[in-house]
């Protein structure tokens, strides 16, 4: 993503005696649209979401360091998705966010399925971006997926520009070095939690409950969610479109932001132009 003029303001919140970190990007004067809530991929810290702000500069934004995190302490015990959708909830709750768009990438991209259902009359669009249903993914490349679990991509920097290519099917350019030096390494037991939270989890079962629109978005050269998942995603999901970006690896968002941005922008701003061109 690129860099954002717009700093969010960074707080600790405690929900339920959880402490989650959360970044909040408040909009002066009158917002372009509902807030965004974000959801970031495993083991990534919100710093990584740093650039929200400028892809989204006339929006409220919302993301925060899952437990285990960043700097979100990790939980006593192992949760699922369902249980951090409701702490998410009471969170959106406290910034008064009732109705809003919801966005994920990767392993968020299963949260923000999970918390569409859940919280379904008040997420009002979905953007999924290089994610997957769930237990039933196409996987990856062997040889990206080894070096997944490979916890030098979070503490190495040099470890990560050498395999930056092999792990997410992106070129290691400017974009990405900024990326690698936002890492911040996870806990080691709340990295644990967030595999086990997505073991044994599908959106099959209720995904057509999700009939919000919804933006697929994934890449074609995605070494480790493979492009056939957004198929499977866009055929389930009631409403949805896919978009494809063409030589896009798993981190597109970062590494293709401005085409990515203009994507996501256009699909929000649908209702907003549609209401301008009736009111015409």
């Amino acid at each position: 993503m690129p860099t954002s003029p717009r700093k969010p303001v960074i707080t600790m919140e405690d929900v339920d005696g959880v402490v989650l970190r959360v970044a909040h990007w408040p909009v002066d004067g009158q917002p372009g649209g509902r807030p965004l809530v974000f959801f970031n991929g495993i083991g990534a810290n919100l710093e990584l979401a740093s650039g929200l702000g400028g892809m989204f500069p006339d929006r409220e934004i919302l993301t925060l360091d899952v437990p285990g995190v960043g700097c979100s302490p990790v939980t006593q015990w192992p949760y699922r998705h369902w249980m951090l959708a409701r702490w998410i909830r009471k969170l959106v709750d406290r910034y008064s966010i009732d109705e809003m768009d919801v966005m994920g990438v990767s392993w968020g991209g299963a949260l923000a399925q999970q918390f569409a259902f859940q919280y379904r009359s008040r997420v009002k669009r979905l953007i999924l971006c290089a994610t997957t249903a769930g237990v039933t993914m196409i996987p990856g490349r062997p040889a990206s997926l080894s070096k997944m679990v490979d916890t030098r991509r979070y503490s190495d920097p040099e470890f990560m520009r050498e395999n930056f290519a092999k792990l997410y099917g992106d070129a290691a350019d400017e974009s990405a070095g900024g990326h690698i030096d936002n890492l911040m390494p996870p806990d080691p037991k709340g990295y644990l939690y967030q595999i086990l939270a997505f073991a044994g989890w599908s959106s099959l079962p209720f995904i057509r409950f999700l009939r919000m629109p919804a933006l697929v978005i994934m890449g074609d050269a995605d070494s480790i969610v493979p492009l056939a998942n957004g198929h499977i995603l866009n055929f389930a999901l009631p409403d949805s479109r896919l978009k494809v970006i063409e030589g896009g690896g798993h981190l597109f968002l970062v590494t293709r932001s401005e085409e990515t941005g203009a994507l996501i922008r256009e699909f929000m701003d649908e209702e907003t132009e549609a209401a301008l061109r009736n009111a015409a």
